[in-house]
């Protein structure tokens, strides 16, 4: 699964992270086992929860814009274990919330990735409590207890989030069977029954032009074409419709293809996956300017620059209607590659593409 598809979900442990730190700040504050009495806070454990703070609301920041750091989960992780180890030590005792803190930096992996992973986490928090309980002079042997509670409980986080991840993929499984049972049953009582009707009808035209009945071929040709267009528009539409993207009014037919000119330029590197997407994009561009921009030239362009691929595709058709709708089959592809794209301008025909090097 690409990085992209974690976004949402870093985001709101991002946003969780940022709680926890505030809850954990008046739990210590309100707590009056601590040094100090109740409403007291040493300087050092307050300027750890402080930072603990600062910390979350960066990252939180940070994952609300697009900057696209892929080792940011990595460091994450790394920085919640920090800060964890820094608050047991600093917070010892039997009400120290450290332990919400490790329970937290394991549950955020295990959300994330699979059972290793949350394993490894694990594994570091309990090596951590246990280095903190050895060189803390005021815990005792007891509190090893903390560590063994802290394994149980990221091996069943890890447990769980496996079998989850397990339970999610098969029901995805099932409903996309279903879903290709649904269209398989939708072509074979639709669309194939269409085409095995304008099999007939074009039977039936043949057989009225070997008997000289060209009037009548002639006819049947002229319905038959209205059928077509009819059949044409329901499977644009449905298409559209598995694409999920509004469907658009239906257009006519031509009567003749139209066949604009094309300057095409090309010149980038790429793995042969991503290039054959940047072909496909290219190819989907031109046939719109084809079939519906009724376009007489055609320029298509593409380029490196600054590690992306830069694709223009310029027609002098009748352009876009709304600048807002872009084509969705060229849309799909870009963004599935991390891409923009931009229309320029209501009633304008081109497109400018960028796409990182994939």
């Amino acid at each position: 699964m690409r990085q992209a598809h974690f976004k949402d979900l870093d985001r709101n442990v991002a946003r969780a992270r940022v709680l926890l730190s505030l809850l954990a700040m008046l739990s210590l504050y309100i707590d009056p086992t601590v040094a100090g009495g109740l409403f007291h806070l040493t300087g050092l454990a307050l300027a750890t929860l402080l930072c603990h703070l600062a910390y979350s609301l960066a990252l939180y920041i940070a994952l609300s814009r697009p900057i696209g750091v892929v080792r940011l989960p990595a460091i994450s992780t790394a920085l919640d274990l920090f800060f964890a180890t820094a608050i047991a030590f600093l917070t010892e005792g039997q009400t120290s919330p450290s332990y919400v803190f490790f329970v937290f930096a394991i549950i955020a992996v295990g959300m994330r990735a699979g059972l290793r992973p949350t394993l490894q986490v694990t594994l570091c928090g309990v090596t951590l409590y246990l280095l903190v309980i050895a060189e803390s002079d005021g815990l005792t042997s007891s509190y090893m207890m903390r560590a063994i509670y802290l394994a149980i409980a990221g091996y069943l986080i890890a447990l769980l989030g496996q079998q989850r991840g397990e339970f999610e993929a098969r029901m995805h499984e099932l409903e996309v069977t279903a879903e290709r049972h649904a269209i398989a049953r939708s072509l074979h009582d639709g669309y194939v029954q269409a085409l095995a009707g304008v099999n007939l009808r074009l039977e039936t035209c043949r057989e009225l032009l070997a008997r000289g009945r060209a009037a009548e071929a002639l006819a049947q040709l002229n319905e038959l074409q209205r059928g077509v267009a009819r059949e044409y528009d329901e499977v644009r539409g449905y298409i559209r419709s598995l694409a999920g993207v509004p469907a658009s009014a239906p257009r006519d037919m031509p009567g003749a293809v139209n066949d604009p000119r094309l300057h095409f330029r090309a010149s980038f590197t790429a793995h042969s996956l991503g290039g054959e997407q940047i072909l496909q994009i290219m190819l989907e561009g031109l046939r719109n300017a084809r079939r519906h921009a009724m376009a007489n030239l055609v320029r298509i362009n593409a380029w490196e620059s600054e590690g992306k691929v830069q694709i223009s595709i310029d027609d002098d058709g009748i352009g876009f209607a709304v600048a807002e709708n872009p084509p969705w089959a060229i849309a799909s592809r870009v963004a599935e590659f991390g891409g923009s794209m931009n229309i320029n301008g209501k009633g304008s025909g081109g497109l400018a593409i960028e796409i990182p090097k994939v």
